[in-house]
């Protein structure tokens, strides 16, 4: 059974919250950066990064407090305000072309570590070590961790009743995005939903995994404190029919001492090759694969005798790639680390690939079939890991709209 709890948000004032939210940092180039520090006084990145000038030269701890200063500052400039009685938010944002409404809760720690909080990535120790500092020293968070719950036509008609009123919070942002928050204080209310939950099974990640593990080791860290707010978690609860998930496509620098003929003489024992020249056209089923190498567009299916897979991740498109093509072929062993691959969204235009390899910066690219909520559900339940970079899914957070204390 699932658990979720209303909280205490600290939440920017309605007239100051278009200027005061923010993308998450890293989304952020430095130029960008820079203007907005520089043109808004308002924006929760001045909170995020206080220290932006000088930050390689200032010690982690020593910057994390510098956040929870910035962060006071807000609160005294009324900037933000703390919710009088605890609740849990309904938010919905609306994009050009995608549509997203989740819950914005509390989540046990205990039931990640119960495996009731499902997960599919690892997660890397340093960044976990960091992430937790930074909320220890920082004293909050404001990114939520993505999960999704399996559709609930209940839930859907309580968010859709819900969100006929009026909205605490509707604003638009320079990306043209809209978004709408809406907050549920009444005991009743939360009382009802929480019921509803606990007839859920599990709660699965779908983004996240550094936030759920830094927040379990800060609760380690404080088992014997009575601050309850560090045996949950900062949520975000989708419905699985809502989530959006794109595919992250691959560009490899070289072909590791490969000729082009070699290479495609190498990759037609495992695949059929069509070569499709200027004609590119993205995947479009499981086990298919688009290649962009030389100027030249093909299309690769994955030959029936190489099916045979012997477990669900062996059957993943990203895993199949590694194991075919990467590892064997190119010699790429680790997917994080080795600097001669890189990754693309696949909400970037085919041609941020196609303009890579033209320049010369890489030899080939590879374009993937996104994977759906139900292969990331069986993995999850049979505690699989899927390769690094497998998805990358929306919707996204803005920082300093729902913030956490810890």
């Amino acid at each position: 059974m699932a658990s979720i709890f209303p909280f205490e948000a600290v939440r920017p004032t309605r007239d100051k919250v278009c200027l005061v939210t923010c993308r998450s940092y890293e989304e952020y180039v430095n130029a960008e950066l820079a203007a907005q520090l520089d043109f808004n006084p308002l924006s929760f990145l001045h909170v995020l990064k206080p220290a932006f000038v000088n930050q390689q030269t200032i010690a982690y701890e020593k910057r994390y407090k510098q956040v929870q200063q910035k962060y006071q500052e807000f609160k005294d400039e009324i900037i933000l305000v703390k919710d009088d009685k605890p609740a849990i938010y309904i938010h919905k944002i609306i994009t050009k072309t995608e549509s997203f409404t989740g819950i914005i809760v509390g989540t046990s720690i205990e039931e990640y570590r119960n495996d009731i909080i499902k997960k599919h990535e690892y997660t890397i120790a340093f960044r976990v070590r960091l992430l937790k500092e930074y909320m220890k020293y920082s004293g909050f968070n404001t990114e939520p961790v993505l999960m999704t719950y399996p559709d609930n036509k209940t839930i859907e008609n309580w968010i859709f009743n819900c969100t006929q009123k009026q909205a605490d919070f509707e604003f638009s942002t320079t990306k043209k995005e809209i978004h709408y928050l809406w907050k549920i204080d009444d005991a009743l209310e939360i009382n009802w939903l929480q019921n509803i939950f606990k007839k859920t099974n599990y709660l699965y990640i779908a983004d996240g995994h550094h936030r759920c593990e830094a927040s379990a080791l800060l609760s380690e860290e404080n088992e014997d404190s009575e601050n309850i707010s560090r045996s949950h978690m900062l949520s975000y609860l989708i419905s699985e029919n809502n989530v959006k998930i794109y595919e992250y496509n691959r560009v490899i620098k070289d072909l590791n001492g490969l000729s082009k003929t070699e290479f495609l003489e190498a990759l037609s024992k495992t695949f059929t090759i069509e070569n499709l020249d200027q004609s590119f056209s993205k995947p479009i089923a499981k086990h298919q694969f688009g290649m962009y190498l030389d100027r030249q567009y093909y299309s690769l299916n994955l030959k029936e005798e190489n099916g045979g897979f012997k477990s669900e991740l062996e059957s993943l498109d990203t895993q199949i790639l590694y194991d075919k093509v990467l590892s064997s072929l190119l010699n790429i062993q680790d997917l994080r680390n080795d600097e001669r691959i890189e990754y693309i969204s696949g909400k970037h235009p085919i041609q941020v690939l196609k303009q890579k390899i033209d320049e010369g910066e890489f030899a080939v690219g590879f374009m993937l079939f996104p994977c759906d909520i139900k292969e990331i559900k069986v993995l999850a339940d049979n505690h699989y890991i899927m390769p690094p970079k497998s998805t990358y899914i929306e919707p996204k957070f803005r920082s300093g709209l729902v913030i956490y204390e810890l």
